[in-house]
């Protein structure tokens, strides 16, 4: 226990490894919400971004009831600072009106009037080390994240929200007395309350956090607090302290909640689909709100991001749920059976063609017709549903009578159709038609808040699926799958979390696993344990620059580990002397125990 040092006392440490590191991957966008359609808009690495309605804005909305010039975003030295322009109707930031300048973190969502902009950034780590609120809060945090990942170790941030300005004294005075000297906390906003808990795990925080929701329900019986614990719930600063954020406005007045209660549902048809990042909660309502209408809809993402499931949920929501949905390849569909296979073909009218045929067109008749992978399609098929799409009419092949169709036309695409209508390999006409609405689904690498409760849930899902317990996934193997870029998806995502249940006998998903699952090598994934596969010994004769070496800090970690295994034994369980038998801090100690998993007679749990 111990008095924490007042804020303004403290002074930031100077960034890791000299600085910020501009990376060639680094992306910050927007990921615009209006009336009818979702959209992306890429930032400058530096420079001015004026949001509003006048010619001259480089992020232009169409709302009438946005200011000609609503807002300006500045990119300098690796931030998005955000302010007003002294707009009629205001900006606001997760829901709070804005005031002067402020920083954006990634998950931000911005209001302007009924358009909501979800902020994006993917830079690394090492370049986010700035702060403009609750600047040594968030530098704490940072700094602790940094130690975390690098030796191994865990640490939870707590959220409070629900406080008013004028409770913060009497919160301070009764929270102070309960925190160690190694906790820090700060007030964000006009409502919450923020606790960094170095050292703690998920149960140890789920105890710290209901300690303080019942100091905090003397003052505010309403507060709402979550938690959020690192690496088992994010690996970036943002993530963190978001997760934390909407598990406690997730939970209950005076009550806790964990960063699983931030996941909400969605029903499509049967399925039911899990959604816990901001950004796709508003695609989900996006997509609501489009399914009632009768305009074709583009729906364009990478692979692996659920454009085929977007479809089934405008098909699944709107007025033609109880027609047929209709899914065409069209990648797969060459441009010489794209006519006999979307509008049927007459008796006769080939060799082979022993009957006549509906179309696909025909048979989703009253439904909804989905074109996969649309921007595949040849210059010549793009003619022919050109022509659809305006008469609503097909003629079968070999035959001359035309035959009206009542179809909603989906198309999906994972190509950006506007640089492919400036190369000339998709009709411009076309793409005009299919963009009546559009919905951008963010790849699941900008999904840091989502990965984690969803890879939990697809775990649990295909263990059941199984017939064996349930497999958990370990913090540092959730830090290996956040480290990784999923270039497939939530697809890949899905494939994995089945072959790991199939394959593996172990009750947890450790990170020596997915080295050979993700089939990449990465500092995450190299903790050596008993049982875990290790080099073979070079053959007799074998020269040194033929041999498998060993990363040298495995070897390191192993050696470590049985030292502190014989400390135990000899100390007879007994944590303290065992550490000063090996020269060891005890507070080292006592977390590489739980690191290494071990009993206290030093032999591994089993």
């Amino acid at each position: 226990m111990g008095h924490l040092p007042d804020e303004s006392t403290v002074g930031a440490s100077p960034p890791i490894d000299g600085g910020e590191r501009e990376q060639e991957d680094d992306r910050r966008y927007l990921l615009v919400f209006e009336t009818s359609s979702s959209w992306m808009y890429e930032l400058p690495r530096s420079g001015e971004v004026v949001v509003g309605r006048c010619e001259s804005a480089e992020l232009r909305l169409s709302d009438v009831a946005v200011s000609r010039r609503h807002a300006r975003i500045v990119m300098r030295g690796g931030a998005a600072l955000v302010n007003d322009l002294g707009s009629q109707n205001g900006t606001r930031i997760n829901g709070e009106r804005l005031s002067g300048e402020r920083r954006l973190a990634s998950g931000d969502v911005l209001t302007v009037c009924a358009t909501s902009l979800v902020f994006y950034s993917s830079v690394r780590r090492a370049d986010m080390r700035r702060a403009d609120d609750a600047q040594s809060f968030r530098q704490r945090v940072e700094e602790e994240l940094e130690r975390a990942l690098r030796y191994r170790r865990s640490f939870a941030v707590v959220s409070a929200i629900g406080l008013d300005p004028s409770d913060r004294p009497l919160v301070t005075e009764r929270i102070l007395p309960e925190l160690r000297v190694v906790d820090h906390f700060a007030f964000q906003g006009a409502s919450e309350l923020c606790v960094l808990l170095p050292e703690l795990g998920s149960d140890e925080a789920a105890r710290a956090a209901e300690c303080l929701v019942e100091l905090l329900r003397a003052v505010v019986p309403e507060v709402r607090v979550g938690f959020a614990t690192c690496p088992g719930n994010g690996c970036d600063i943002d993530s963190v302290l978001g997760t934390a954020r909407e598990a406690a406005a997730a939970a209950g007045p005076g009550t806790v909640a964990a960063a699983s209660a931030a996941l909400g549902t969605r029903e499509i048809g049967e399925r039911v689909i899990l959604v816990a990042d901001p950004a796709m909660s508003r695609v989900w309502g996006l997509i609501e709100r489009l399914a009632v209408a009768e305009m074709p809809v583009l729906i364009w993402g990478e692979t692996g991001t659920g454009k085929e499931l977007a479809a089934q949920a405008v098909h699944a929501w709107s007025p033609r749920r109880g027609h047929r949905f209709v899914a065409v390849n069209a990648a797969a569909l060459p441009d010489s059976l794209f006519e006999s296979e979307l509008f049927g073909h007459a008796k006769g009218a080939f060799t082979g063609a022993s009957a006549a045929k509906p179309g696909l067109v025909e048979a989703a008749q009253g439904g909804t017709l989905f074109l996969d992978e649309v921007g595949e399609m040849g210059l010549g098929a793009q003619a022919k549903l050109l022509r659809l799409l305006e008469t609503r009419r097909v003629t079968r092949l070999g035959e001359v009578d035309e035959r009206a169709v009542d179809v909603r036309f989906v198309a999906a695409t994972s190509r950006d159709l506007a640089a492919e209508v400036k190369a000339g390999r998709f009709r411009e006409d076309l793409f005009f038609r299919l963009r009546a609405a559009t919905v951008w689904l963010p790849p699941l690498r900008d999904r840091k808040r989502e990965l984690p409760i969803l890879a939990q849930r697809l775990c649990a899902d295909a263990s059941a699926r199984a017939g064996r317990p349930a497999m958990v996934i370990s913090d540092w193997a959730m830090r290996a799958l956040m480290d990784y870029s999923f270039p497939g998806n939530v697809r890949e995502l899905r494939n994995l979390v089945d072959v790991a249940v199939a394959t593996l006998s172990e009750p947890v998903l450790e990170p020596w696993h997915l080295a050979d699952l993700l089939q990449v090598e990465k500092a995450a994934t190299r903790l050596p344990v008993e049982g875990a596969p290790q080099e073979a010994a070079p053959a007799e004769g074998q020269g040194a620059a033929d041999r498998a070496f060993r990363p040298i800090e495995e070897e390191l970690a192993e050696l470590e580990r049985r030292r502190m295994a014989e400390a135990l034994d000899v100390a007879g369980g007994n944590q303290t002397r065992a550490a000063e038998l090996i020269h060891m801090p005890l507070r080292t100690f006592q977390t590489k125990v739980k690191l290494y998993d071990l009993r206290g007679d030093g032999r591994r749990r089993r």
